[in-house]
């Protein structure tokens, strides 16, 4: 089935201009009336949003879907201008957009059981969305044909162009992906089942080919690259496991701690390490109880000469015992909330299986987890534990969470593009069985509630992927991103889930099995909706700056 003679292309970008501006429409009118609710003399109210928090939560979510097809479209249109927009990308922005609108009209899926519908949001209706471009998308848009013959077009693994636009970042996308069929997803399962952390060998592969030092300046023998060619980068490894995938994560927000705020020296002695990989970091920032709640940190670090002494308990520490280097989050100084805190660059040696904290003045053990096991998470316990004072981040104290703010936007474009590439881990394995598993004489492939998952799940990781590009370009710009990155974070986050769950019920009970691999791949998504911002948090922090007056 061809695309429907008033959807062809010229006319489908036509129609997806208008759907879009309908639903910009439609957000500033979701905007204006949850203002009304939180910030009726023009300023947030505390109180007022705890109260509304579910109608300023639905509308973060609103202003993440019309940014999704504002960037689908963006996709799309540069891809026509090149003159290689082909069908099934043309198929995927169409049925994008008539999902999306659809749900805007008449429901967001927040999780599970919370549906954000226009009356939460304050609206009576949706009139924005019944402009008819907008109405033809919606119920032409994602119909059963379009979803079957996006099924057919992708059957054989193609999944659309992915919008890189770059010459150099798709050869990077290509390498990274052949090194994890190469490297990690004939193993990936195997190290899941072992509860083993990645093999040494491959860790000192990926220091060899530039991972850990991706954006690290060159005169610290990085390579100097932008955003962009780390999510490429993360994508493409997270795509064969996200613990490799994330193996530069802490790399990443070590080096940016250390790049924007460190002093000469701490740049000179930690950067060229942190890039060749010679030394692995790891992020110890969370307590046992105060999860997000940066500003209740307890843990301190007292003044003794010439070092601080370490006292406190940190948890949810990924890579801690095999690490080298923790960017640590303390409380030096007296002053209440954030203000008191500092970063401190503390060195530690490697630990074991056997001893995995053997410095004097820490302590700590594995906490067991479903999934993200390659690196695995440890909780520690600091008693005297001694850090150089000359190791305090930028050199003075007090400036600790501002420090780690900055950070925030990279941390969280990253792990998007860790979920795009879960969510394409997903897609794949459950593309792979449907082919090959025979049902009632036919591949699972040719049910259409089979087929249509699976060309549904392709459309939504290209959503997630351009949210995810975009933030990234923007970062790479140098523009504030706090919020594109949010948004990036937010949907790639539940479409990796997502993806896994359907992937799971194609597999049937077969997928329930721990020797198939969407098994692991379905625990390793469920951690994207909590870790680098629970999805709640994310929202908060949408709704927060959109509603203050950031655009």
């Amino acid at each position: 089935m061809s695309l429907p003679a008033d959807l062809r292309i010229e006319p489908l970008l036509a129609t997806c201009r208008q759907g879009l501006a309908a639903a910009q429409a439609y957000e500033a009118a979701a905007r204006h009336s949850v203002a009304a609710l939180i910030a009726p003399a023009g300023e947030i109210q505390a109180a007022r949003l705890d109260e509304h928090q579910f109608a300023a939560h639905a509308f973060a979510w609103t202003a993440t879907y019309v940014e999704a097809l504002r960037q689908l479209l963006a996709w799309a249109e540069r891809a026509d201008a090149a003159s290689r927009l082909a069908e099934l990308d043309a198929l995927i922005l169409q049925a994008g957009f008539g999902e999306y609108l659809a749900q805007l009209a008449n429901g967001i899926a927040l999780a599970q059981g919370e549906i954000a519908r226009p009356a939460d949001l304050g609206l009576d209706d949706a009139p924005q969305l019944r402009e008819p471009a907008a109405l033809t998308l919606i119920r032409r848009g994602n119909s059963a044909a379009v979803r079957t013959r996006i099924a057919a077009l992708m059957r054989d693994g193609d999944f659309g162009d992915a919008g890189l636009d770059d010459d150099t970042l798709a050869m990077m996308r290509d390498q990274f992906e052949r090194f994890s069929a190469e490297r990690v997803t004939p193993f990936a399962q195997d190290w899941h089942r072992a509860d083993r952390l990645i093999p040494i060998d491959v860790v000192e592969e990926l220091g060899a080919l530039g991972v850990f030092g991706l954006t690290v300046p060159d005169e610290f023998g990085g390579l100097g690259l932008g955003k962009m060619a780390m999510c490429v980068v993360t994508e493409a490894l997270s795509r064969g496991y996200i613990g490799v995938g994330s193996l530069g994560t802490r790399s990443e927000i070590a080096a940016e701690l250390i790049r924007l705020n460190g002093t000469a020296a701490q740049k000179q002695a930690f950067l060229p390490r942190i890039a060749s990989g010679e030394i692995l970091p790891t992020a110890v920032f969370t307590e046992p109880n105060t999860g997000s709640d940066l500003g209740s940190l307890t843990t301190r670090a007292v003044r003794e000469g010439n070092v601080y002494k370490v006292y406190g308990n940190k948890t949810w520490i990924t890579h801690g015992a095999r690490s080298d280097l923790m960017t640590l989050l303390v409380r030096t100084e007296p002053a209440p909330g954030y203000r008191g805190l500092s970063m401190l660059l503390a060195e530690k040696p490697r630990g074991s299986d056997a001893a995995p904290f053997p410095a004097p003045g820490m302590s700590g053990g594995e906490i067991k987890v479903l999934g993200y096991r390659g690196m695995k998470e440890y909780e520690i316990a600091f008693d005297g534990f001694t850090v150089p004072a000359e190791n305090l981040l930028g050199g003075v104290p007090g400036q600790g969470f501002k420090q780690l703010m900055a950070t925030f936007e990279s941390a969280r474009v990253q792990t998007a593009a860790r979920a795009t590439g879960v969510a394409q881990c997903a897609l794949e394995l459950g593309l792979a069985y449907a082919n090959e598993r025979k049902q009632f004489g036919r591949a699972l492939y040719e049910f259409p509630r089979v087929s249509g998952k699976l060309a549904w799940m392709a459309v939504e990781t290209m959503l997630a992927r351009q949210l995810t590009y975009f933030a990234a370009r923007e970062k790479d710009q140098d523009r504030r991103c706090d919020i594109e990155a949010g948004m990036a974070k937010l949907l790639a986050a539940r479409v990796a889930w997502a993806n896994a769950d359907n992937a799971l019920q194609i597999h049937g009970g077969n997928g329930y099995a721990e020797e198939y691999p969407i098994s692991r791949v379905l625990c390793d998504a469920r951690i994207l909706n909590i870790f680098e911002g629970a999805a709640e948090i994310q929202a908060q922090v949408i709704a927060r700056g959109l509603l203050s007056g950031r655009n």
